[in-house]
């Protein structure tokens, strides 16, 4: 590597971290505090993630932008506990506590969400039962009774007609049968259903016409009001024009290396990655 390229990838970093500094000066509480953070795929000891460091605070929407492969997805999932993937440094604390310490349904339990980019079908089990299962399992978890068929229906109800989603959702079986489009308002249901505290949302916008990506986007600004913390996996400007972040993470071979605000996602949208010096 030439002086000159090396000095500008330093560079490039420091800055990055300065930026994560400043964001973590904010006022809000921190939700989500990622610090160097490697991880590897547990079957081939690939490394996918060479240091990660992000902080998200109470009622602050960051996306994360970068070309496929360099790392987004694998964090996302790493966070929640996909078996797939194996930790080998770093750490990521959630609302103060080890988030590594947690199993991935106590992380679930505790306010974390991950809506994925490719939601599976569960044949045979309901919608309506479904939701009411992760209801009463985040309820418990707070200390809250459970609700039964009927007091779950009154919970749900203002909830389909605030993300003006059809009650016919709540008849069918989860994701069977159901478009790209319907898949991801199911997943923003469920996100409405555990009043989660920090959502990570996978490429939400991946396969979704103009129409159904307003209305997700409608749905997903509605949710994260108060001091709800969002983090936004995306290729695209369009989701950022819907939903507006505070900060933007560009993301490459396992690090994010440029840190800011949406400008980021506009240069990207008009001179690719090369226009961010990368």
């Amino acid at each position: 590597m030439t002086p000159m390229r090396e000095t500008r990838k330093t560079t490039t970093r420091k800055t990055a971290v300065k930026a994560v500094k400043a964001a973590a000066g904010s006022s809000g509480e921190v939700l989500l505090e990622v610090k160097d953070l490697k991880a590897k795929v547990a079957e081939t000891g690939e490394e996918i993630l060479r240091g990660v460091n992000l902080t998200i605070r109470a009622g602050e929407t960051h996306a994360i932008m970068g070309k496929n492969g360099s790392g987004k997805s694998t964090l996302t999932k790493v966070l929640v506990g996909h078996p797939a993937y194996e930790v080998t440094s770093g750490s990521a604390k959630y609302k103060g506590e080890e988030l590594f310490d947690m199993e991935p349904e106590e992380r679930a339990r505790a306010g974390l969400f991950l809506s994925f980019q490719s939601p599976i079908e569960v044949p045979g089990v309901s919608n309506t039962d479904f939701l009411r299962m992760m209801c009463n399992e985040r309820r418990k978890a707070r200390g809250e009774p459970e609700l039964d068929p009927l007091e779950f229906y009154g919970y749900l109800t203002p909830k389909l007609e605030q993300l003006n989603m059809d009650p016919s959702f709540l008849t069918r079986n989860v994701n069977e049968g159901f478009s790209g489009g319907e898949k991801k308002r199911n997943e923003i249901l469920q996100l409405a259903v555990m009043e989660s505290e920090m959502s990570i949302l996978d490429e939400i916008d991946s396969g979704l016409d103009v129409d159904a990506l307003r209305d997700v986007s409608a749905a997903v600004n509605i949710l994260r009001k108060g001091d709800k913390g969002l983090l936004l996996i995306t290729h695209y400007q369009r989701l950022l024009d819907a939903i507006h972040p505070d900060f933007v993470h560009i993301m490459q071979k396992g690090e994010i290396v440029k840190t800011g605000g949406v400008e980021l996602a506009t240069q990207l949208e008009e001179g690719g990655f090369a226009a961010l010096g990368n």
